[in-house]
């Protein structure tokens, strides 16, 4: 089994609705429209597939009123991964953009961080701003694997299949962990929510949504020590990767990313926006 891996970023779902005053704290433009896209990952290795989160389902849509594209655990089918026998999903944290749909993966393993589920199921779960952005029906899902033996957890740095690492980072949430995996290219660090856009990490701007702000902020330098460029840092919600790299043929909703941007592209530029 090669140890390289190729990496895609799958989206079901996105919000335009949205401003900068969302996406970032004190932001100077805090009044300019700033769209969202969500994602799923899937790793490749030619012999093995892993999912990196689970997004949202239908129902989930429709409970809090953010309708998806597509149905994520179908969507993961474009790049040959059938989520009725992946073995392997990585959820790096219990947001219910990152967790739902857990049942839709009846024969994986599912790795999280053991601070994770302490937050989410703890005595933090009182408050309505740090509950807000966890359902608990994911959590309770999470549970019952975790009865029925299918939860491995971790504390801290591990390794999760050669070639792939998951590193905790906290911050947005408190048991946030970010994925490094090998590739042909060198590492590529999958960010998830540690940086929801290039700005984030970038220009030092921190995402309201935060659990502990100095793990947020620590977070950011980890990202670039764990991928090395931010070419090779892909953040959780931005949609400039749709125009940075390369799309997966015969689909319009699939991007490869181990590979770097496109020729002639790099994020390494100044990100503010134009007023």
């Amino acid at each position: 089994m090669s140890e390289h891996w190729r990496v895609y970023c799958v989206k079901y779902a996105e919000r335009n609705s949205r401003t900068r005053a969302d996406s970032f704290i004190a932001d100077d433009h805090p009044a300019l429209p700033h769209g969202m896209d969500y994602f799923v990952w899937v790793l490749d290795n030619g012999a093995r597939k892993i999912v990196v989160d689970t997004g949202y389902d239908m129902a989930e849509a429709a409970r809090r009123d953010r309708p998806i594209l597509r149905d994520p655990a179908l969507a993961i089918a474009a790049v040959g991964a059938d989520a009725e026998t992946v073995d392997t999903v990585i959820i790096t944290h219990l947001h219910y953009d990152h967790a739902g749909g857990l049942d839709r993966y009846p024969n994986a393993s599912f790795h999280l961080q053991a601070a994770e589920m302490a937050f989410a199921t703890g005595p933090c779960m009182c408050d309505p701003t740090l509950q807000a952005p966890f359902t608990a029906g994911h959590v309770c899902e999470m549970v019952q694997h975790v009865y029925s033996g299918r939860v491995v957890f971790h504390d801290g740095d591990a390794q999760v299949a050669p070639g792939v690492r998951v590193h905790c980072v906290g911050g947005h949430s408190r048991g946030l962990q970010v994925v490094v995996v090998d590739t042909e290219h060198g590492p590529l660090c999958l960010a998830s929510d540690a940086a929801h856009y290039y700005e984030n990490f970038l220009q030092q701007k921190p995402f309201p949504i935060v659990a502990d702000m100095a793990p947020m902020m620590e977070g950011f330098k980890t990202l670039m020590t764990l991928g090395g460029t931010a070419d090779r840092i892909i953040p959780g919600h931005d949609p400039i990767i749709q125009t940075m790299f390369p799309k997966l043929d015969n689909t319009d909703f699939v991007w490869r990313v181990d590979c770097g941007p496109l020729a002639g592209k790099s994020i390494i530029q100044k990100t503010e926006p134009s007023t």
